[in-house]
């Protein structure tokens, strides 16, 4: 089965649903098969645009301090219109089993690879933004397969990658409250759905936020979780502990976040839909900000075009091949619209404490993250912390960036919950 690409067919709004249909519930909780084929129409139209691109003079200074880099957007869009192989990435989605199902009117897609193993743990992972399910492909090997990657069978994991609601090949949310806490009710629905009495959770970026969220509802059977951005260290900022030069660090880097790095964060959250036309009508306008998150990364990922030194997996096809994912389903608008989703649900539950995390909570620090949180800062959020550990390298796509490593701490993390 097939979900259309083009924006135009993957929206549903009020004028082209009749307003009495009904949908039988068989149909409704069914799950079903799916995979990608992108019409050869809507490549040749992306490949024109980015053959005409308008852009702007380049920057006055010698860094990202003005935003993204003129060399890096042009030879960007001069590898993405003529080496880049969307078709390659196509193969390799479709070579892995994908479904969707709908839950609470958005049907959610997912790929579902189960380990060979027999006694595979099963784990929900969640990507983030500007990620997708593309983020997370490189760890689907070590994580379900141990044996063919250095690992034994008891560290074998059954997996499910969902695309967030409006990311991806999932549908876009048609009415307002799809915040991170509804998110992992339906992650858990779909768990249930899937027939796994008992299961674990990770995620990192959004996916963190959705990952803290099922932590924090512990839904029968999530056994733990595992996250790699302390999310709540915006807010907590000036009550986390600032004595060590690791808590000083940490704190700088959360400033530097806010007052130089919040841009995206600060449109998505109050305006999506100003910043949505952009990125639905220019490949080049959406790469540029989807580029322009933090400066490890960024930096990271222009040495992959303009160097040709890619930190690794952070290649030029790689990149190209989320990035390319957003164009062709039109869900630049729908994926910032969680951010101004989340601010809100934050203004709402101001001045209430949070209900604790009932679960067990692993987390890893990776070194190249917007703030590496100490673990004194990841106590004070998780006091059942049961894992923590400090790695020597990987960022803020650490899945993506490094999958070995990444899957390395992932069995780790969780050995204890088998």
């Amino acid at each position: 089965m097939s979900l259309p690409t083009d924006p135009s067919l993957r929206t549903t709004n009020a004028a082209a649903v009749p307003a009495q249909r009904t949908v039988p519930d068989a149909d409704r909780i069914a799950i079903r098969p799916f995979e990608v084929h992108v019409p050869e129409e809507q490549l040749t139209e992306l490949r024109r645009r980015l053959a005409v691109p308008r852009l702007p003079t380049r920057e006055l200074v010698p860094d990202r301090s003005q935003g993204v880099q003129l060399a890096t957007v042009q030879e960007l869009a001069r590898y993405w219109a003529t080496d880049y192989d969307w078709r390659a990435c196509e193969a390799r989605l479709n070579a892995l089993p994908q479904f969707t199902t709908e839950i609470d009117g958005v049907d959610i897609h997912f790929i579902h690879v189960r380990s060979p193993h027999e006694n595979a743990l099963p784990l929900i992972m969640t990507h983030g933004w500007p990620g997708s399910v593309i983020e997370l492909l490189e760890t689907v090997g070590p994580l379900t397969d141990p044996t063919a990657h250095g690992g034994t069978p008891e560290d074998a994991f059954h997996l499910v990658l969902p695309s967030l609601p409006g990311y991806g090949f999932s549908s876009e949310p048609t009415e307002l409250g799809w915040e991170s806490g509804r998110i992992a009710r339906a992650w858990a629905e779909l768990m249930d759905r899937l027939g796994y009495p008992r299961y674990v959770a990770q995620g990192g970026d959004v996916g963190a936020d959705v990952t803290d969220a099922m932590g924090r509802q512990a839904p029968e059977g999530l056994l733990g979780i595992h996250v790699s951005l302390l999310a709540a260290a915006l807010g907590l900022k000036d009550g986390l502990p600032a004595e060590s030069t690791q808590e000083l660090a940490a704190h700088e880097a959360v400033n530097t976040f806010t007052m130089d790095g919040f841009g995206y964060f600060l449109e998505q959250s109050t305006r999506p839909q100003t910043i949505g036309y952009s990125l639905l009508d220019s490949p080049i306008g959406l790469a540029a900000w989807m580029l322009d998150h933090d400066t490890d990364s960024y930096h990271k990922i222009a040495r992959a075009f303009v160097g040709g030194e890619p930190v690794g997996n952070l290649t030029r096809d790689h990149i190209l091949d989320n990035i390319t994912l957003y164009w062709l389903t039109g869900t630049g608008a729908s994926a910032a619209r969680w951010y101004w989703e989340f601010g809100r649900a934050l203004a709402a539950a101001a001045g209430q404490a949070p209900p604790a995390v009932a679960v067990p909570v692993g987390f890893t620090t990776f070194p190249g993250e917007i703030w590496a949180a100490p673990r004194s800062w990841v106590e004070a959020v998780y006091p059942n912390l049961t894992y923590f550990n400090e790695v020597d390298k990987g960022g803020h796509f650490a899945a993506w960036e490094e999958p070995d490593l990444f899957a390395t701490e992932i069995r780790a993390a969780f050995a204890p919950l088998r």
